[in-house]
């Protein structure tokens, strides 16, 4: 990564777009005439560029924070065939940012009201719906159909399989990213530039970096950073200025500041580079260190359910639970008699855990107290249990008197 020097000049429009508009414009009716008319008048973008929109098609992969702005730029501007990926329910939680959702949404599957709310504020697109995760198996034959690939995801396996599947299929993703008060956009293309394997050639270890779900993220960042990959959309399918490729955009909510650094392609890079050795999808979860969530079998023994700790403690067992987390989330719910030691504290006050029969560490979610076990396990403690799913678990399964967040 440099500096801003180097700008890729203004790109032409995604072929498939282009030959279809090149083979026979889709007619505007008077009715979308008048509903595009500000784009009309865009002497950039005119009749032409609006029928070249209704000609493509993008594929948002993630129907959260940062797709939920995305989809709906992306169908107010007529983009005529958009796809959504996703496989979760919608929870209060998620209403904070995610504005594709209300009150009303809650526990009901995320494409079904997204889908909905879409053809409510354009009828005249096509939304489609694919339920269920992008994996390995089903990635590349889905992306095949789309123009433009964007990724609205949250996690690393899932962005190394848009990115590798991007590649291989010869499709610009549209990236973008959030944590806490920050956001990062750009373009990877691996056919003009580098991808995400250039500029992150190896996954962190997991539980290093925090989850939104973690950390928190500010409730309009996501729309910024949406609505800068809908530009970033737009842009591609019309051929329009500068594209992000080459270029990562790096936002700071709190300074309200930009910055942007320049991104070169990696000759080293497996996929990319000058001697490629990634021919086709691999087990993205094994590559990044994820377990699986469905995969309950061969459990790591020293995890315990929500369900188990409650049992343990039913009976009277000597068990100390101790969270890992920050003050703050202490307060707004925790596991009543767990002592709180937040993990950047648990070195200087390890003393404190001496003499205790069994240890049951608890955070959020379980990365965090994970961490917490893999430390005092090498401080010498022995009879360590990480609760699986965390604070999170405890409410869901044991007290739902227990606030989630």
């Amino acid at each position: 990564m440099e500096g801003n020097e180097g700008r890729p000049a203004a790109h032409e429009p995604t072929p498939n777009a282009r030959a279809r508009v090149a083979g026979g414009p889709p007619p505007l009716s008077n009715d979308e005439l008048l509903r595009y008319a500000r784009h009309l008048i865009l002497p950039e973008v005119g009749l032409e560029g609006q029928q070249r929109l209704k000609a493509s098609s993008v594929l948002i992969v993630g129907a959260g924070g940062l797709g939920s702005p995305l989809a709906l730029y992306l169908a107010a501007a007529g983009v005529g065939r958009i796809g959504l990926v996703d496989f979760d329910r919608v929870e209060a939680t998620n209403l904070q940012r995610q504005i594709l959702y209300g009150d009303s949404s809650v526990g009901r599957s995320k494409l079904d009201v997204a889908r909905e709310r879409l053809e409510d504020l354009n009828p005249r697109i096509e939304i489609e719906t694919h339920e269920g995760r992008l994996e390995s198996a089903n990635a590349l034959d889905l992306i095949a159909r789309y123009d433009v690939v964007a990724d609205g995801t949250d996690n690393f396996p899932t962005r190394y399989l848009v990115n590798d599947a991007c590649a291989l299929s010869g499709k610009p993703n549209v990236f973008g990213s959030i944590f806490r008060f920050d956001g990062q956009v750009t373009v990877f293309d691996a056919a003009r530039g580098p991808c995400y394997r250039c500029l992150y050639p190896d996954p962190p270890p997991p539980g290093l970096v925090p989850s939104c779900a973690e950390g928190g993220v500010l409730g309009v960042l996501p729309g910024i950073i949406g609505a800068l990959q809908g530009a970033e959309t737009v842009k591609l399918l019309l051929g329009l200025g500068e594209s992000l490729i080459g270029r990562l955009l790096l936002f700071d909510a709190l300074a309200m500041s930009f910055r942007e650094l320049t991104l070169r392609k990696d000759p080293a890079c497996p996929l990319c580079g000058e001697r490629r050795s990634i021919t086709q999808l691999i087990d993205y979860e094994s590559f990044c260190g994820v377990r699986p969530a469905e995969a309950t079998s061969g459990r790591d023994s020293r995890e315990i359910t929500a369900r188990e700790l409650a049992a343990l403690r039913a009976r009277g067992e000597d068990v100390v639970v101790v969270d890992v987390r920050e003050p703050f989330e202490h307060e707004i719910a925790r596991i009543p008699g767990a002592i709180l030691i937040p993990l950047g504290s648990l070195p200087a006050r390890i003393r404190e855990l001496d003499g205790t029969r069994e240890i049951v560490l608890y955070c959020h979610t379980g990365r965090r107290s994970a961490r917490a076990l893999e430390f005092l396990e090498q401080a010498g403690f022995r009879k360590l249990k990480n609760l699986q799913g965390g604070v999170d678990a405890w409410s869901r399964d044991v007290d739902p008197s227990v606030i989630r967040y």
